[in-house]
């Protein structure tokens, strides 16, 4: 059964968009910043490393595909957040904290919500014509 299960996720991300990519990454991220939460609250001390360390390489993948050329400010502030994310997911793995994580939470589910509706609002936009975007 978690084969039928594997190969669904292998085809779902390797025929996605690169907005669905994104928007899986940060589902990935928040599921995994949950569960490092619930880990710490249950005193499971060996899980709760584990869903921050995998909560982490997501956040470093989000800061290294940022293009600073196209992004600009909004790359820079999406990059310190990310460092945020990365300072406050590591000081509650040092202290056994779920405090921080929930900090991180909070930026993750903001930053999915915003990505969603921008997302939809270039789908819903009619696309520019070629005179248009020459102009």
């Amino acid at each position: 059964m978690s084969y039928g299960y594997g190969a669904y996720k292998k085809t779902a991300v390797s025929t996605a968009s690169k907005e669905q990519i994104l928007l899986m990454l940060y589902q990935a991220a928040i599921k995994n910043c949950k569960k490092a939460i619930e880990a710490i609250e249950a005193k499971q001390i060996a899980q709760k490393g584990e869903y921050i360390g995998k909560l982490q390489d997501i956040v470093i993948e989000l800061n290294n595909s940022l293009d600073f050329e196209v992004g600009g400010d909004i790359a820079k502030e999406l990059s310190s957040l990310y460092d945020y994310m990365l300072f406050a997911s590591t000081q509650a793995n040092i202290k056994i904290d779920a405090e921080p994580l929930q900090g991180c939470l909070n930026v993750l589910n903001t930053l999915y919500e915003g990505w969603s509706e921008a997302i939809k609002s270039l789908k819903a936009a009619p696309a520019a014509a070629p005179e248009e975007v020459k102009k």
